[in-house]
């Protein structure tokens, strides 16, 4: 899963540290989805996507070639 988590992070010159405090997790949870090691739960791609004003389709997309639904 591929996600804009950081481009939309950075645009609004956010820290990881206040995206984490914003969606009620770790630092290290953001990290992590940035570099695409972790797939949020539903409650979490939920929160992040209210945060952006955003979809979650829009903020987390499945890759082109990847996993089946």
């Amino acid at each position: 899963m591929e996600n804009r988590l950081k481009e939309l992070r950075e645009s609004l010159a956010m820290t990881q540290e206040e995206l984490a405090a914003r969606a009620g997790v770790s630092r290290q949870t953001i990290i992590s989805l940035e570099k695409g090691k972790y797939n949020p739960s539903i409650t979490l791609a939920y929160k992040l996507s209210k945060i952006f004003g955003l979809s979650i389709e829009e903020l987390f997309m499945l890759n082109e070639g990847g996993e089946k639904i």
